[in-house]
């Protein structure tokens, strides 16, 4: 194992005077919980450390997914490889993405968190869910192919929009594989300034802890506990269902797979922590593609997979539509029949491909479903926007997991893992996997 370059040790000695950055990020969380709770006043004003640390990420993500996308495709050797990558990343999506989906359908009917509520739509504002159903009204099916289409490159990169971004990155890099020798140069210029955006995301993390800290603060102090107890349950079952995901069905794939789940969790684990206190999925797709590549992932395919997935791989999402959906439906007393419910799931297994790039996804796409449907009442939505917070903890930190496993499985069906570098890393055995190569295990880009 080579030596790690000079200085290095002076910088680990740095980092544990105040601990690991996952214990950092943990201890933040028990403060806000807390200052939320005793001083709900506030706690609330402590709202912008939260956003102000996601939006210091977010404003990395653009110039990441386009980098990542276009040297990834770029790097590939032709464009059936491009080709095949991308409809096995599909495939999986979408299959996960329906068990999700059933699994939400089914916890939901079994448990009736809804019933008894006896909600009577009429009576309920509907001027609380105003923004969501004005954006929701744009999530149609012929709505969302345009929206995959930016007005102009600046504008896919100024909103953000994630779908626009990909889309633009994976004809660019196209166009680059057509001349892979004399794109060379622009292509190792990409990754220079690639690697400038995770210099600056790694400096950014070190704010994490603040950003967990106002976040978790801000949401006890503005929704509180007790106010929070008639929908406490349908909260809790989300987060039930949520974990049997992780457990089981992430589970059997990671084993299926060749690799142990909960080792990759804790590998992941400061990520899990900042998502969990921030609510955002996006405060960590960076540091995820990183760390993809430092166990051993291929980085045409990281570049590939994990930017989609965040579009099409929301199995948290998914398992809060069909559990959301339904919850409505019982709490106002709508009889939804075998047939009903099916076709609410079918819904949904568009609506939630659609949602990329639009603030507070989920609660959109839930709103597009039912103004879709015309069958659940709408305005039922307010039952849910108190929990949406705590909800939207649960379901981004099921998509990041889900992205990554999802990443290391296209991974190895494409034989671009190495499973020798990996085990090292996810046993310990490799302190420092940024800066550590194994001997024989270095792999050159395709």
């Amino acid at each position: 194992m080579s030596e790690p370059p000079a200085g290095s040790a002076t910088r680990t000695t740095r980092r544990s005077v105040l601990g690991p950055l996952w214990l950092q990020v943990l201890i933040a969380i028990v403060l806000g919980i807390l200052v939320g709770v005793l001083f709900p006043s506030q706690a609330i004003a402590l709202k912008p450390l939260g956003d102000g640390f996601v939006r210091l990420i977010r404003m990395t993500l653009a110039p990441i997914i386009f980098g990542s996308v276009v040297i990834g495709i770029a790097g590939m050797g032709d464009l059936r490889e491009v080709g095949r990558v991308g409809a096995k990343a599909l495939i999986y999506f979408e299959v996960v993405s329906t068990i999700s989906l059933l699994m939400g359908l089914i916890a939901i009917n079994l448990l009736h968190p809804g019933r008894g509520m006896n909600i009577d739509p009429a009576t309920l504002d509907v001027h609380a869910i105003a923004s969501y159903s004005a954006s929701a009204q744009q999530l149609s099916f012929f709505g969302f192919l345009l929206n995959i289409i930016p007005s102009s490159i600046g504008d896919a990169f100024v909103s953000g929009n994630i779908l626009q971004i990909i889309l633009f990155s994976v004809l660019f890099g196209l166009a680059l594989s057509q001349f892979r020798e004399s794109a060379r140069p622009l292509v190792k210029m990409l990754d220079l300034s690639l690697r400038g955006m995770f210099g600056i995301v790694r400096l950014v993390m070190h704010l994490a802890p603040i950003g967990a800290f106002g976040a978790m603060a801000y949401t006890i102090g503005q929704y509180g506990l007790r106010s929070l107890k008639p929908l406490a349950l349908f909260t809790s079952e989300v987060w039930i269902v949520s974990i049997l995901f992780v457990v089981v069905v992430l589970g059997v794939i990671a084993r299926a797979a060749g690799f142990n789940l909960y080792k990759l969790l804790r590998f992941f684990r400061e990520e899990i922590l900042i998502t969990l206190g921030t609510s955002s999925s996006e405060a960590v797709m960076a540091p995820l593609i990183l760390k993809l590549e430092q166990l051993g992932c291929e980085r045409s395919i990281v570049g590939m997979v994990m930017p989609a997935g965040y579009t099409f791989n929301a199995g948290g999402t998914a398992i809060y539509l069909s559990m959301g959906a339904i919850f409505i439906a019982q709490a106002t007393n709508t009889h939804l029949t075998l047939r009903d419910q099916l076709v609410v799931l079918l819904v949904l297994m568009l609506t939630s491909k659609g949602s990329a790039g639009v603030a507070g996804a989920g609660f959109v796409t839930l709103a597009a479903t039912l103004a879709t449907m015309h069958r659940i009442p709408a305005a039922g939505l307010v039952l849910l926007l108190g929990v949406e917070q705590f909800t939207n903890a649960a379901r981004a930190v099921v998509n990041i997991i889900g992205n990554g496993v999802a990443t290391i499985v296209i991974a190895k069906w494409e034989g671009g893992f190495d499973d020798r570098r990996a085990a090292h890393i996810l046993n310990g055995e490799l302190a420092n996997p940024e800066r550590t190569e194994l001997p024989g295990s270095a792999r050159e880009d395709r």
